[in-house]
Parts: C-alpha cells; sequence; structure tokens
C-alpha cells in the first residue's frame, strides 16, 4: 500500500482496511508501505521468503499501471488483481477507450493531448477540439484514478486552466464531450479466470458536494448518495450488468473491478472507464455494492484472494481450493 501517486493516502486507507477486517484464521497478514518516492520497506527478494501472496491495493500509477505487478511477476510472488499488462492498459484511459470502441463498446466522443503538443502548438490543438468535442467538456489526467485532477469546462479559458492543471500531474490529457445522464458503477469478481466473471448489482451515483463524482464525493463522508441496486428498471440493469462483465474481459482483468458508466436519457450506456484495483476504504463503493449482495468485507478479501492464487494454479485444481475456503464447487 501507498506507493508514489497522487492516490498514496486513500491507499493507505484501502491497505488499512484490508488489515483489520482480512480474516486472521485464514490468513497472515502484514503491511509493506511502498513510500511516495517508490521507496519499499523491505526489498522485494525478502518479500518474497516472507509471502505466499502480494495483496496489491495501491491505486493509481506505480500501484495500478502494471509497475508493482512486473516486480512481483520477475520474483515469481502471486499477487491479487489483474496482471501487468492490462493492468498497463486499464491505466491508459486513451488505449482503454480505443480497444472498448473496437469491441463495440460505446464510449464518449475522445481527443489525447500530449504534454509536448500543448506546449509546440495549443492552437493547434483548439482546432482538434472544435472538430471532435463539443462543449461542455470533461478534462482529466491520462492516467490517474480517484478523479484527481478531473474537470468539467464549459469555456475556452477554462479548458486552458484544466490542460495546464492535468499537465502538473500527467504527461497526457483526456478531454472528452460531457455526456449527461444517470452515474453508475458495477464491480465485477471472478475466481481468477476469464470465463467466470461475475457481476454485483450496478450501483447509482448521486453526488452531494460536487456537480459531478470528484475526489471530495468519492471520499468525504456523506459526499455522494450511493444507491445499491440502482433505482433501474430490470433490463437496464441487466445491460449494465452485463457491459461491466464485457469490459473486465476486454481489458483482460483478473479477481475484481469497477467500471463506470454514464447512462445517458435515451438508456444508451457509455462506458467511462475501468478500475482495475478499486478503491477499498471504508467509503468506497465496491465494497458497499458486494455487502446488499450478502458479501462481507471479509468474504470480499477471500475472494480477491482465492481469484490470485487460482491465476497460478492448474484449473483442475482450482476446485478443490474453492471447496476449500468456500464450500463451493467451480
Amino acid at each position: 500500500m501507498g506507493g508514489p501517486s497522487a492516490e498514496h493516502e486513500v491507499s493507505l486507507k484501502s491497505g488499512h482496511n484490508i488489515l483489520k477486517n482480512i480474516n486472521r484464521q485464514k490468513y497472515e497478514a502484514f503491511p509493506i508501505i511502498i513510500g511516495k518516492k517508490g521507496e519499499w520497506q523491505i526489498s522485494p527478494a525478502e518479500l518474497k521468503k516472507k509471502a505466499d501472496v502480494g495483496f496489491i491495493a495501491m491505486h493509481g500509477t506505480y500501484g495500478e499501471d502494471g509497475s508493482v505487478q512486473a516486480i512481483l511477476d520477475k520474483i515469481k510472488l502471486p499477487y491479487t488483481g489483474s496482471p501487468t499488462l492490462p493492468s498497463a492498459l486499464a491505466m491508459n484511459k486513451y488505449l482503454t477507450t480505443e480497444l472498448l470502441k473496437g469491441a463495440g463498446i460505446a464510449v464518449p466522443p475522445t481527443l489525447l493531448v500530449s504534454k509536448t503538443e500543448w506546449v509546440r502548438n495549443p492552437f493547434k490543438i483548439f482546432e482538434q477540439i472544435k472538430v471532435y468535442i463539443n462543449y461542455p467538456m470533461v478534462v482529466k489526467p491520462n492516467d490517474n484514478g480517484s478523479s484527481v485532477g478531473v474537470s468539467i469546462v464549459k469555456t475556452k479559458g477554462e479548458l486552458i486552466s484544466a490542460i495546464e492543471n492535468v499537465f502538473t500531474l500527467s504527461r497526457g490529457a483526456l478531454i472528452q464531450t460531457l455526456i449527461k445522464g444517470v452515474e453508475v458503477t458495477c464491480g465485477v469478481f471472478d475466481h481468477g479466470w476469464p470465463e467466470s466473471a461475475y457481476p454485483l448489482m450496478p450501483t447509482e451515483i448521486v453526488p452531494k458536494v460536487s456537480s459531478f463524482f470528484d475526489y471530495r464525493a468519492k471520499y468525504e463522508v456523506g459526499g455522494s448518495l450511493e444507491i445499491t441496486p440502482a433505482r433501474l428498471s430490470q433490463p437496464v440493469s441487466d445491460l449494465i450488468r452485463r457491459a461491466a462483465v464485457q469490459v473486465h474481459k476486454a481489458v483482460g482483468a483478473s479477481g475484481f473491478s469497477r467500471t463506470d458508466f454514464i447512462l445517458a436519457g435515451n438508456h444508451e450506456l457509455f462506458t467511462l472507464e475501468i478500475n482495475t484495483i478499486p478503491g477499498l476504504t471504508e467509503q468506497s463503493l465496491l465494497p458497499k455494492a458486494a455487502l446488499v449482495s450478502g458479501i462481507s468485507f471479509s468474504d470480499l478479501i477471500d475472494r480477491v484472494i482465492i481469484a490470485a492464487v487460482h491465476k497460478y494454479t492448474p484449473r483442475e485444481m482450482c476446485g478443490n481450493i474453492m471447496s476449500k475456503f468456500f464450500g463451493v464447487s467451480v
């Protein structure tokens, strides 16, 4: 937990919440805090001697973008969540958007602007934006999470300020047409292989302290009204659940994920992004949605760990593991 990203503090909250709720009768768990400069408390080689599985609770760059996954791959330590390449893909919002478009999944009109392009010729960027994107727009870092650096802009002046703010956090700014509608999110679990993916009930999000689901609305107590199951018809709810599984599989996510959507007024569903390491704090959406489905936080941790074990276990042995831990066959 921790790590050198803007989400360091959120990651610590996720990590401590896991340690607080993990079943101590099954697991001997201990924290490895990665510093804000990327320094480890112990070397990866030493960690390999002490641990059977690494539970990754780091959000954002380094923890969620494939960096720490590559380190754990090198020392051959099994870990929770998605493998290195799917993690890197999902953290790059633009590449994910292009992948989903190719898979026939609707996404908002999107333009990627690099810091180099912006410094070299901002006027050219404005001309491109005029062609592809309409006001109001959403401007956000291409590779951050937790809505850090996200702005909704309605004028050219706001657009300049928002882009320059993003470039203090990232070298890529993602600009999208704002789709008006209902904000929903949907969690997905699997048993460690793609075919086993199954969705939770979708959650409707109604921000209360902000105009959209920004950092404050996500993490401030009472910042949003989060309704699970969402106040939608069964067919629309089923559409969202199928889409969440489709996105999970398309990206190559593993263990768990949470995908954010906008449901437009005509019931057209637009995918915004997938989170391959969703927040696991007391205020986070995935644990709350899981609880509505009868999955306690301790059970959630179990499922994520067991899925990680399955990733590194021959398929024919997985049924024995599920039977031992959950009393179910797979």
